[in-house]
């Protein structure tokens, strides 16, 4: 059975995607020809502004509705504390317990050299400049280093710390709890590990 060539497409356009596999793609798209038109349009519409509608923060890299993102010209944060985290996912997850209230950084992945990944392609730079350059009333006092406890995101903690002691030998350097399990992400994470993993930060 020769399958149509808009089916073919959409099973395609869906296999792109991280996790998605050839039955997965196909049982998405099969489902998609049973939602109404009017639904169908209004998911297509959400994919076409997804990009069109969102901005990256010129100061902390999260994804957000304008520039800077509302975490970044919130005048009751914390600017003295910014916590270094992976993704911006990462940034949704510690939000989700209301009880951090400093900015925050995206380095928009880790340091990987077995997939080519180093330095020169994450936001690290740019936090270096960050911190040197702070205002706001008041210095950056504290560097809370969130990225995920694995191998590469232990190894990118280090080479910030490294970095930022350079440049600011007094600044206080603290690592992310142990409330998370090794090899765990913090988008995964449940909001009460997050909190004591906040909580039970330690000097790097």
């Amino acid at each position: 059975m020769r399958i149509p060539k808009a089916i073919q497409n959409a099973i395609e356009s869906f296999e792109r995607l991280p996790g998605v596999g050839p039955k997965t793609a196909q049982r998405l798209t099969f489902y998609l020809l049973h939602v109404p038109q009017s639904e169908l349009d209004k998911f297509a519409l959400s994919l076409t502004n997804l990009k069109k509608d969102t901005v990256l923060c010129s100061t902390c890299y999260t994804i957000g509705e304008s520039d800077p993102c509302d975490i970044c010209e919130n005048p009751s944060r914390d600017h003295s504390t910014i916590c270094v985290v992976e993704q911006p996912l990462d940034v949704l997850a510690l939000e989700k317990n209301g009880r951090y209230q400093g900015l925050y950084h995206v380095l928009h992945g880790k340091i990987d050299p077995l997939n080519n990944i180093g330095p020169d392609e994450l936001y690290i730079h740019q936090l270096i400049v960050r911190v040197k350059n702070a205002t706001n009333g008041s210095s950056v006092k504290e560097i809370i280093l969130a990225t995920n406890p694995t191998m590469e995101g232990e190894a990118t903690a280090m080479y910030l710390s490294k970095q930022l002691k350079l440049q600011n030998p007094n600044i206080k350097i603290t690592r992310i709890g142990r409330g998370l399990p090794i090899g765990a992400d913090l988008e995964y994470a449940d909001e009460t590990t997050l909190l004591r993993a906040m909580e039970g930060r330690s000097e790097y």
